[in-house]
């Protein structure tokens, strides 16, 4: 490497602002440059779903960076310019903007993309996804007392996003198509809990149900459902998925798998050209297959991982997923992967608070999901994280006795 040589990030969310962060703590001193294609500086999406829609932060508060930052660790910030293609032999990448800049590594943080619906009216003013600060202040603005707000999908976001509204004061109703909320996230115990918590707060969860098309002219006015009825709303959230922002990287002829396929050191099928975050998919070394994880978490362990092998070192990425997400009062904290659990014991840590353990076959610890008060599931839901991450072998009768220390379990024998 040689201070001539460039490094070059394509994507301004949460990893690609890491990411170069960690090139100059590196010791990186040639140029680097970030490239993305929203006008805002980076910012944090996390709070795009619950403090900006009800109002308590605005998205220039979540910056990652405060503007000096790139001024002072001469990073060229390309704001509002977007990737238009890689040239692999050329190692350069083309901006919409025409200019070519050439790279001695390249890093790929492009994200998600929220899926549309493929229904008649998805088009409709009023229906909204949610990804960045632009479609986050749209639904904002939508929200009010006495608006009434349809909510599709009963994942993670549809789910926040309800609550806010609800706290805004808006009539919500959520349609979900399957037969219950957060299916591939979280066991079904857990999902009732937010589920319960919703309906407390007036929220109407319907399951099972398809969306048949929006109405109205010009404006969403209302939803016809799979069984013909009719249900009014002054606006629409989609809420049902993302789909990882692979366009660029397969257009480059890169190999894609799930998202752009990455090796153990989050390198591409191009030695000079790495992804990192919700974009890329990996073999992750505890669960032994591949995964693409779209959480805030791993945007940044990714984005560390990734900065440093740019710079030459081989660090295999192997952090255990950590996943969060409030609805009004509560919180529920993941850690792992829960979904590849078979059987499970339950830990009751607070009088409305919970933490689920799940096992796979062969009785590893492979996720826990922590539902409640913050205070009493974080650091359950902390030890567990250590446990999976050094494959400590523990007894699940031993996790549910809410009398049994859990930190006394890391000092278990390793199997």
């Amino acid at each position: 490497m040689s201070a001539g040589d460039a490094m070059v990030v394509i994507g301004g969310g949460q990893c690609g602002a890491r990411a170069v962060q960690v090139l100059r703590e590196g010791g990186w001193e040639g140029a680097i440059t970030l490239i993305g294609d929203e006008a805002a500086h980076p910012y944090e999406r996390p709070p795009l779903s619950k403090a900006v829609l009800v109002g308590e932060r605005t998205p220039e508060q979540g910056a990652i960076h405060r503007e000096a930052f790139y001024r002072e660790q001469r990073v060229d910030l390309r704001s509002g310019c977007a990737a238009s293609k890689i040239d692999c032999a050329a190692r350069a990448v083309t901006l919409s903007n025409g200019e070519t800049l050439s790279y001695y590594r390249l890093l790929i943080a492009t994200g998600a993309e929220p899926r549309r619906m493929s229904v008649p009216g998805a088009d409709l003013a009023g229906v909204h996804v949610l990804r960045n600060a632009g479609d986050a202040l749209a639904i904002a603005g939508e929200l009010g007392p006495g608006r009434r707000i349809a909510v599709i999908g009963a994942g993670f976001i549809g789910l926040e996003v309800a609550a806010s509204a609800r706290q805004r004061g808006c009539e919500v109703v959520v349609f979900e198509a399957a037969p219950r909320a957060l299916m591939r996230a979280v066991p079904a115990e857990v999902a009732q809990c937010l589920v319960d918590l919703h309906c407390e707060r007036g929220v109407d969860v319907r399951f099972n149900v398809q969306v048949q098309r929006f109405e109205g002219e010009g404006r969403v006015k209302g939803i016809v459902l799979g069984d013909g009825s009719v249900v009014p709303c002054d606006a629409a959230v989609v809420g049902v998925g993302v789909a990882p922002r692979v366009a660029l990287a397969q257009e480059a002829g890169l190999s894609i798998d799930n998202g752009i396929a990455v090796d153990p050191m989050l390198r591409t099928s191009d030695p000079h050209i790495y992804a990192a975050g919700d974009v890329c998919s990996f073999v992750h070394p505890l669960y032994r297959r591949r995964i693409r994880l779209e959480c805030w978490r791993n945007a940044e362990d990714q984005a560390r991982v990734a900065a440093l092998n740019m710079l030459g070192r081989d660090e295999v990425y192997s952090a255990v997923p950590w996943f969060w997400s409030d609805q009004y009062d509560m919180t529920i904290q993941i850690a792992g992967l829960p979904a590849f659990g078979s059987t499970q014991a339950v830990r009751a840590t607070g009088a409305a608070s919970k933490v689920f353990f799940a096992f796979d076959e062969a009785g590893w610890l492979v996720g826990a999901s922590g539902v409640g008060q913050t205070g009493e599931i974080a650091r359950d839901v902390r030890v567990a994280q250590e446990l999976i991450a050094r494959r400590i072998r523990v007894d699940p009768e031993r996790l549910a006795d809410s009398a049994t220390k859990l930190k006394s379990l890391l000092a278990a024998a390793v199997h």
